[in-house]
């Protein structure tokens, strides 16, 4: 086989340059399969620089694609090309990379232009994976049950209870329903000879369908006119048949409640495990959600437990139960075999499918067609030797320096597992040293002939097309009585420039897939026709209680966040306002400071050292470890709002990734420059503040009010009870009220200075202070407007009548019994005291009971809502 050409440069031409002459200057590098042209191209198709039937021979499909553009210039899909990528950032599309060192996520990595795969290609390709799907769907009923096909040597033992991914505890378990395989994604290279290769095929958790409904709608919006009229095959109808398989065959059958299983947020495909969800009309739970009772899967809500009938899961089968699999597993269920064995659960895809994606195993399909369906597998896989068979290793080993060598058993800490690698990439000494560690772990290693990926063509940053390799996967799905369907498309997988990995790790990208088809167009939506008032009341949205912390703690690290920005301002506007602070307000700004962890407790006051004082309280800002100041509570806000994902708009996500980003790379910028500025660190704090306010005013006026939002408002109004309450409890502790710039400093941080001038002009009275700070029902930063509605939202949450409290609500103060007079009262307290005894004893009594109420409500309601306390000392065998 002869070396593969490298991807020839980009056609550089003037901006002005039109994208029809681009694409017919397009050309594939020598030896690969060019998808515009539909034919190899060979050396010097490659190499001219004038070949006019290269560039006219276009592929029906490509041509009217380009013809729909052909004024576009290139200055014009550079514009295009950035607009895809502000889209695919707005709207908040991650890829998570595990070894990434600048954090968990990353922007979604999509191309321009789709992949095209006319009526006929398609055709082809939709019969041979839907004939893959009845030979896998056989040989998993037969190796959980009858194993004939392991008794007839069609296939070896080693490749399936060899394999770690063969679940022993599923052996002789029909699955509800009475199918195995839902879901399984096929990859697939164009060869140069034209014809499509099956590379590999995955059946666990296969990713792929969220990405690629996203890539469908960002890229269609991009072409709407060359989308129309190529009459590209819709995606709504399979999604559709595949919900309604589900459904049918879950144990409720029509009735079924399902849900997706996710590992959490930092697993690498979270986003469209959410967006999945969304779109399918799921609800996301993560294993901490549900429980096994009974037999049977229930999801934690605050409502109680809710029955699931069916899992559509996103987590590898050995993380499944970590009673009967792996046991340090904290992703699954406890007992969730049980109820799968019980027929009470339908789970998509049944557990034990994994060996189906063994490498090795594609040597052995050919025979097992011919033997199950008596059928020529018509999607041929490439050649593929598995080296335990020692006639197949001396085989693969002659060939091994055109060939892949890739690994038996991925990913398992039982066997030696490896990257794939491509023979043709090792030096003489290298395929030396892989002879012999296939010699040595024949069974170890899987050998696959090496056939170059098709090509087609992508934007590059500078004007011009760039060929690259690009590998189709494409999913089959259940679709009831009927066996299975193939999604119309896919999910395209493009290298980057010069590489034949098709690997988002390794800095490739994706692209639409447009499927076309010569009759007419689907045009079936999931919006759901007639929907009853009986189906409107049942559809409910449930809260798990997962997402329910994850809100509740939203809510409070929102509002930490806020309390934490003000106070840093206060504190660095004090410390250069035009009058010298006094020395008592000092004292309260410094104490404030390290209650809410702005500085460490080590650090001088600022009575002491205020130079020192002011820049620990600097450094600290964008700290995200030591000292929780405002960068700490911000990207904790983050995280806590990726958990709930699912439940914030588009807008909402935005702002608060774009704030958290800023304050990082503002402070960032501002070290690196060696900046001494307090006047820059106090613009950043503003402009965080207006993103703040931005964050706050969404989760105010765009979020539903069920029992998930009055959780995140409880969260905020806890944590601002404590805060305020600390805040004026130290001051009178301090007496820094006594002096205006005291008092000015106290109406500010209860963010009232324009209230309390607009009522009291410029009066510094204390009962005027007390009116307005702790009286006042109008004014939402009153404590006693906080407490007010703290007790609402609780009663609320818990269901009481609109005249009754919970008793939970009654655990916080009832400002209706409190007496402004009273509370005036600036005596100090009957009994002998210390000297340092604070004056206004009620009120400041009072301050103690807010805050000490903020913690009980904290944890009683973690218990209640969040930890389902009376539950967890009972075993699943008692259940």
């Amino acid at each position: 086989m002869k070396p593969v050409q490298p991807s020839p440069r980009p056609d550089h031409r003037p901006a002005t340059a039109r994208l029809g002459e681009l694409a017919r200057h397009f050309r594939a590098a020598g030896g690969h399969f060019d998808e515009v042209r539909g034919t190899m191209a060979g050396e010097a198709t490659a190499n001219a620089t004038n070949n006019i039937a290269a560039q006219a021979d276009m592929t029906r499909a490509w041509a009217g694609f380009f013809n729909t553009l052909e004024e576009e210039t290139a200055a014009g899909m550079a514009q295009r090309s950035t607009q895809l990528a502000r889209q695919v950032r707005d709207n908040g599309i991650t890829y998570n990379v595990y070894a990434d060192d600048n954090g968990p996520q990353r922007p979604w990595s999509l191309d321009l232009f789709p992949l095209m795969v006319d009526a006929a290609s398609w055709r082809h390709i939709e019969a041979g994976v839907l004939q893959r799907m009845r030979l896998l769907e056989h040989i998993m009923q037969d190796v959980y049950g009858p194993q004939q096909l392991l008794a007839a040597g069609l296939l070896p033992p080693a490749l399936v209870q060899g394999h770690p991914g063969y679940l022993r505890p599923m052996h002789g378990v029909k699955p509800a329903g009475g199918r195995y395989l839902h879901i399984a994604a096929f990859d697939l290279a164009h060869g140069p000879d034209g014809h499509w290769w099956l590379v590999g095929q995955r059946t666990q958790a296969p990713s792929g369908l969220g990405y690629l409904l996203e890539n469908r709608l960002a890229i269609s919006a991009q072409f709407t006119r060359a989308f129309d009229s190529l009459k590209v095959q819709r995606l709504a109808s399979t999604y559709r048949a595949l919900m309604d398989s589900l459904q049918a065959m879950s144990p409720q059958g029509a009735n079924a409640h399902l849900a997706l299983l996710t590992p959490g947020p930092y697993n690498e495909t979270y986003f469209e495990h959410a967006y999945l969800a969304r779109y399918l009309g799921l609800t996301l739970v993560e294993g901490s959600d549900l429980l096994v009772r009974d037999a049977c899967l229930y999801l934690k809500t605050l409502d109680g437990l809710v029955p699931v009938h069916g899992l559509l899961k996103r987590v590898d089968d050995e993380y499944l139960d970590p009673l009967e699999l792996r046991a340090d597993s904290t992703l699954g269920v406890p007992g969730l075999l049980q109820a799968i064995r019980a027929g009470n659960v339908l789970v998509a895809n049944a557990p034990g499918s994994a060996f189906l994606e063994s490498p090795a195993l594609l040597g052995f399909l050919p025979a097992l067609a011919r033997q199950v369906l008596a059928e020529e597998l018509s999607l041929p896989a490439l050649p593929t030797w598995w080296c335990g068979e020692r006639s197949a290793m001396l085989d693969a080993l002659a060939q091994l320096r055109d060939c892949a060598i890739k690994p038996t058993y991925p990913g398992s800490p039982r066997h030696h597992s490896f990257e794939s690698v491509l023979g043709r990439e090792l030096s003489p000494q290298a395929l030396d040293e892989w002879a012999g560690r296939i010699v040595r772990q024949p069974q170890e290693h899987t050998i696959q002939a090496y056939t170059p990926l098709s090509q087609m063509p992508t934007w590059s940053g500078e004007p011009g097309l760039q060929a690259r390799s690009v590998m189709l996967r494409v999913f089959a799905v259940s679709d009831g009585a009927q066996g299975w369907r193939v999604l119309p498309g896919g999910l395209a997988r493009v290298a980057s420039a010069g590489q034949e990995i098709t690997a988002m790790q390794r800095g490739g990208s994706s692209a639409d897939v447009w499927a076309l088809t010569q009759g007419e167009v689907d045009p079936t939506t999931l919006i759901q026709p007639h929907l009853t008032p009986a189906s409107l009341l049942q559809r409910k949205r449930l809260v798990t209680s997962r997402a329910a912390e994850n809100l509740f703690w939203l809510g409070r690290y929102t509002e930490r966040t806020e309390n934490t920005l003000r106070l840093a301002r206060l504190t660095l506007d004090c410390l250069h306002g035009e009058a010298p602070p006094s020395g008592a307000l000092l004292g309260w700004l410094g104490q404030m400071a390290v209650v809410n962890t702005l500085v460490l407790p080590g650090v001088p006051s600022p009575q002491q050292a205020p130079r020192v004082f002011e820049r620990a309280l600097i450094d600290s800002l964008d700290s995200s470890h030591g000292a929780t100041s405002v960068g700490y509570n911000l990207r904790a806000l983050k995280l806590a709002a990726a958990s709930v994902r699912e439940r914030l708009s588009q807008e909402h996500w935005r702002i608060i990734t774009r704030a958290e980003e800023a304050l990082f790379a503002r402070f960032a910028d501002y070290r690196q420059h060696g900046e001494d500025s307090t006047l820059r660190a106090l613009q950043i704090l503003k402009d965080t503040s207006d993103q703040m306010a931005a964050i706050t005013g969404a989760q105010t006026d765009r979020m539903t009010r069920d029992d998930g939002w009055r959780l995140l408002s409880i969260g905020r109004h806890i944590e601002r009870l404590a805060f305020l309450a600390s805040a004026l409890k130290q001051a009178l502790a301090c007496q820094s009220l006594a002096s205006d710039s005291g008092f000015d400093a106290m109406i500010e941080l209860f963010d009232s200075a324009i209230t309390f001038h607009a009522q009291f002009q410029q009066s510094r009275d204390m009962p005027a202070l007390i009116d307005l700070l702790v009286m006042d029902r109008d004014n939402p930063r009153s404590i006693s407007w906080v407490a007010h509605t703290l007790r609402g939202r609780l009663a609320k949450l818990a269901g009481s009548a609109p005249d009754q409290l919970a008793p939970l609500s009654l655990k916080v103060p009832d400002p209706g019994a409190w007496d402004l007079t009273a509370l005036c009262d600036d005596s100090a307290p009957d009994q002998p005291a210390a000297p340092a005894s604070p004056r206004y004893a009620l009120l400041s009594s009072l301050l103690q009971q807010c805050q000490r109420s903020a913690c009980e409500v904290s944890e009683e309601i973690s218990t209640t809502y969040f930890t389902h306390a009376s539950l967890v000392n009972r075993s699943v065998g008692a259940l």
